[in-house]
């Protein structure tokens, strides 16, 4: 779930860490009142400050997605359906959005970017 957090990115650590744990409760790899990994753990395997993590953890319990006990960790909260299904959408949005930037940057545009993904969803076989 971590493998791609990345320390040049200029999105901060704490940010990548979080945006990765609301992917993964709205995906359904966490469920309600499934622990996170510990603030010790985390940091140890991603080679980070532990404050980074509790920084994360902060975010997700902020948009009402984790509780933090102290001494016990910090857990998935209940979540009903649809607001999971609206973390998927709003990532979703993201990813495609991040690809736009990203064909942009590079010199692809929007409408090459468009016929490539009706390819690659089998929409227009060529």
């Amino acid at each position: 779930m971590f493998e791609k957090i990345d320390p040049r990115s200029p999105t901060p650590l704490y940010a990548q860490i979080a945006e990765r744990i609301r992917l993964a409760i709205a995906a359904g790899e966490f469920g309600s009142n499934d622990p996170l990994p510990s603030v010790r753990d985390l940091a140890g395997k991603l080679r980070i400050n532990p404050a980074t993590v509790v920084q994360a953890y902060r975010d997700l319990e902020a948009d009402g997605l984790v509780r933090m006990r102290r001494g016990a960790g910090t857990f998935v909260r209940e979540m009903p359906t649809p607001t999971r299904s609206l973390e998927k959408r709003k990532k979703a949005h993201q990813l495609i959005s991040n690809m736009f930037q990203e064909g942009a940057r590079v010199g692809l545009d929007r409408e090459f970017l468009t016929e490539i993904l009706q390819e690659e969803l089998g929409g227009n076989s060529k």
